[in-house]
């Protein structure tokens, strides 16, 4: 299973366009460096919460949409001598024009965005291109890894039965407190919890949408009320629409 570096992005809505010809120019980076995967998704049916919710997660403005985004690596190692070469280049822009912030301004402000890498604990289907994400951020106790995962792979089971493409969980590995946002606070998350990040991915919006009902009927899935090894009421989510695609 591949091991996962996950965003959540606030980003002006004005600054869409501009936001899709910067990822379409710095993630064949990643893709160079060996990534398998890369998407970036749009906000398009995200919910405010009472206690947590995306929008919160990176501060994000009124005039501002959430963008729900990762990047897929075969392995951790992978990952590490990628960003380590990354890191590199941010160093010497002129490595790499690409990567030169001005060359190839941030249309978003990165201060505000929040990341961290995650161990893929259970995934169902096979990847492609999807038209609709439906992605989730919580926490879990740390000692609860393996009910996560079987929580999961029940629910993951139950999803692509009923149309999702695929679904993908993963374990926080390196998830770093940041000075301004990190997933940690956008949760609320106690100190001896881990961060879980995940999604689902789906044909489109209007297959979503059809399964839902049938999902929530489904006796196979948790009721409302019972020991889930993460703290819903703390857990962020929402649907997005991918705006850029790499990879199978």
């Amino acid at each position: 299973m591949p091991y996962i570096d996950g965003f959540i992005i606030a980003c002006p809505t004005a600054n869409k366009d501009r936001f899709i010809k910067h990822a379409e120019t710095a993630d064949p980076v990643f893709m160079d460096m060996g990534a398998s995967r890369i998407l970036e998704c749009w906000q398009d049916k995200v919910p405010k919460g009472e206690v947590t919710d995306f929008f919160r997660a990176v501060k994000a403005e009124d005039d501002e949409a959430v963008l729900f985004s990762w990047i897929e690596w075969p392995d951790k190692d992978t990952r590490d001598a990628a960003m380590e070469k990354i890191n590199a280049m941010m160093e010497d822009p002129e490595a790499d024009p690409r990567m030169d912030p001005e060359k190839n301004p941030m249309p978003f402000d990165g201060k505000r965005l929040t990341y961290g890498g995650f161990e893929s604990v259970a995934e169902h289907g096979s990847s492609g291109a999807p038209g609709y994400v439906q992605g989730y951020v919580a926490s879990a106790p740390s000692g609860k890894r393996d009910a996560y995962r079987d929580m999961c792979s029940t629910m993951a089971a139950i999803a692509v039965e009923y149309g999702a493409l695929r679904t993908l969980d993963c374990w926080g590995d390196d998830v770093p407190d940041g000075d301004i946002t990190d997933f940690r606070r956008a949760v609320n998350a106690p100190q001896d919890d881990t961060i879980v990040f995940g999604f689902v991915e789906w044909s489109s919006r209007e297959e979503f949408e059809a399964a839902m009902p049938k999902m929530h009927a489904d006796k196979r899935m948790p009721a409302p009320g019972s020991d889930m090894p993460i703290d819903g009421k703390h857990m962020i989510y929402g649907g997005f629409v991918p705006v850029v695609t790499m990879g199978a």
